[in-house]
């Protein structure tokens, strides 16, 4: 990865509530996942990019449903189904915002983060996945995220490496 350019860049935080932050998951806690997408978020809102918060509502929205962390001006996207494009405002917000790469965070891997990438890959945005702001629930589903599809769609990198190709 050489550029993430702010003009043309939005990052995606993914059900980061916090139910879903306490979950067991693996290879990294919902913790070091939800510090390293907030790092990444206050360099987004620094260098002028937007950030998107990918909230996930079910009927009964059981204790914990909210957001661990206060999303202040950024875009809430609330969503009723697995990815964050479908049945919400995600890409008509993105696209007028000028963005064509949308840089991931996120809980789960294999569900929620994954379902929204391939969404956006489905969209034409370029995509980028940071591997170590992500979590999954099981080792093998991350691995095979990271190691298998998201290469194929688009880019992986660490938090360290998208903090300084974010220019």
């Amino acid at each position: 990865m050489t550029k993430i350019d702010p003009a043309t860049a939005a990052l995606v935080l993914v059900d980061l509530q916090e139910r879903i932050v306490t979950l067991p998951t693996t290879p990294h806690s919902g913790e070091a996942v939800l510090a390293n997408s907030l790092r990444l978020r206050d360099a987004f809102r620094a260098a002028g990019a937007p950030v998107v918060v990918v909230k996930v509502s079910r009927p009964d929205n059981p204790p914990g449903s909210e957001l661990s962390f206060d999303p202040q001006d950024d875009k809430v996207v609330t969503k009723y189904t697995i990815g964050g494009f479908a049945g919400t405002d995600l890409d008509e917000y993105l696209r007028g915002k000028g963005v064509r790469t949308v840089v991931f965070c996120g809980i789960a891997t294999e569900f929620g983060v994954e379902s929204t990438l391939r969404a956006a890959a489905d969209h034409g945005y370029d995509t980028v996945a940071v591997s170590d702001a992500m979590t999954a629930l099981s080792d093998i589903s991350h691995e095979n995220a990271i190691t298998k599809i998201f290469p194929r769609l688009g880019t992986v990198v660490t938090t360290d490496e998208a903090l300084a190709a974010l220019t």
